[in-house]
């Protein structure tokens, strides 16, 4: 899988409510600011998605860049949580096998705007999230 040159930037759907609270969950407990966020709707979302197989207009996941690889599903979310003051404990997750936690996160993840809503546009952060948005 291809390289990316930023790192510890999180990719996420901009109009799924369910998404949007995820980067406000992470932006908040991310103390060191470490996570940097882009929306997919955005060119610079929409390019890294396309890097990595993801179709823009219809995001079947979230995806993290962290230590130059993409981590996506299960794994993304596992990731960016595990990295956390407070949420190592998740790391033990990873033991559970891929084929046990992605189709979970692929059931959510389909039917997340029936769910949990979508936005009419883009989510648009507070001020200081602002800051750690990529587009």
């Amino acid at each position: 899988m291809a390289k990316w040159p930023d790192d510890d930037v999180i990719l996420y759907d901009g109009v799924c409510i369910f998404c949007s609270r995820w980067v406000r969950f992470v932006a908040r407990r991310d103390t060191a600011k470490r996570f940097r966020f882009t929306p997919i709707q955005s060119e610079y979302g929409a390019k890294l998605a396309r890097t990595f197989g993801i179709d823009p207009d219809d995001p079947d996941t979230n995806a993290v860049v962290h230590g130059g690889e993409v981590f996506l599903k299960s794994d993304a979310a596992l990731m960016v949580l595990s990295q956390l003051p407070g949420w190592a404990w998740v790391r033990v997750l990873f033991a559970v096998p891929k084929p046990l936690r992605d189709p979970v996160y692929s059931l959510i993840a389909r039917n997340r705007y029936r769910i949990f809503g979508k936005y009419d546009s883009c989510f648009v952060p507070d001020a200081d999230l602002r800051t750690r948005v990529m587009e």
